[in-house]
């Protein structure tokens, strides 16, 4: 089959694909996280927590409505995505004028708090969640075999973060959310309805974190930890491509998942800490981040 450096390319090509599989679940939690904080200036912890509720719906959809995978993909993300409008109404906008770290305390405070509930409801032991049957099976590369879904979870998110991006960047509404961040009472007096219009930029943020929990459903098993593994890890990606970039959460998401898996072909013992090491590169170097602004 082949070696490089000594590696077998199946071990090799299977860990880059795991790689891109975590990066793809990178991208799009830190997708949503670039949105929530570059156009509502908030520090969202509780996004892992938001990311695990996704997970959970889906799996109530099918355990208990017998509502399958394509239906939980189109309907998680409008449910979790309401319960986020409900925490910004009730909670959340009290605090945009105020200092960041207030944000920061209040979603770290609502993750515990979902996080305990499902906890409570559901156990931690994690409860399975099968994979469609059309996407089951593998595909045989020549070089290995790729399973179908991990194949559909990366184009998938490739896919909803540049559908994000190009919203945000080439839209009027993107350019309404842009320019609201700048300067709200001069957007307002256009007669754009600022306040709906942040609300519903919260929401569609959690929302993106509930679809990334829909694609982890059938890859990991679904538990009230699976969010918190996740967004210690999510938050350094959005450090390194810069805080509030769109376009750096998506490439560095990618990228550092891609890094992780090489390093656990490499050097194993430093898969856990790489990106963290890198981001304290990048911050020394680069304070902004690599596509931020100062």
């Amino acid at each position: 089959m082949g070696e490089i450096f000594g590696i077998p390319l199946p071990l090799l090509f299977g860990q880059l694909l795991l790689g891109l599989i975590n990066g793809a679940f990178y991208a799009m939690l830190s997708l949503g996280l670039a949105v929530i904080f570059g156009l509502l200036n908030i520090v969202n912890m509780a996004h892992g927590a938001l990311f695990m509720m996704g997970a959970f719906v889906a799996w109530m959809l099918l355990t208990w409505l017998d509502l399958g995978y394509w239906w939980a993909l189109l309907l998680a993300p409008f449910i979790v995505g309401a319960f986020g409008v409900l925490l910004e109404k009730l909670f959340i906008s009290r605090l945009y004028k105020l200092d960041h770290l207030y944000g920061l305390l209040l979603t770290f405070g609502l993750a515990l708090v979902i996080e305990g509930v499902f906890r409570n409801q559901f156990g931690s032991s994690g409860l399975p969640y099968r994979i469609p049957p059309e996407l089951s099976g593998s595909w045989d590369l020549g070089f290995m075999f790729m399973p179908v879904y991990r194949g559909w979870v990366v184009i998938f998110a490739l896919v909803a973060c540049l559908a994000t991006w190009l919203v945000i960047e080439k839209t009027r509404l993107g350019a309404y959310l842009r320019a609201a961040t700048e300067n709200a009472p001069l957007v307002q007096a256009f007669g754009v309805n600022v306040p709906r219009m942040v609300t519903l930029t919260y929401g569609a943020g959690v929302a993106l974190a509930a679809l990334g929990g829909v694609l982890a459903a059938p890859i990991y098993s679904v538990n009230p930890q699976m969010g918190s593994n996740l967004i210690i890890v999510v938050f350094a990606v959005v450090v390194i491509g810069g805080m509030g970039s769109i376009l750096g959460a998506v490439l560095t998401g990618f990228g550092l998942g891609i890094v992780e898996g090489l390093t656990k072909v490499f050097y194993p013992e430093a898969s856990a800490t790489v990106i963290f090491v890198i981001m304290v590169i990048v911050l020394l170097a680069r304070p902004a981040g690599l596509f931020g602004r100062a």
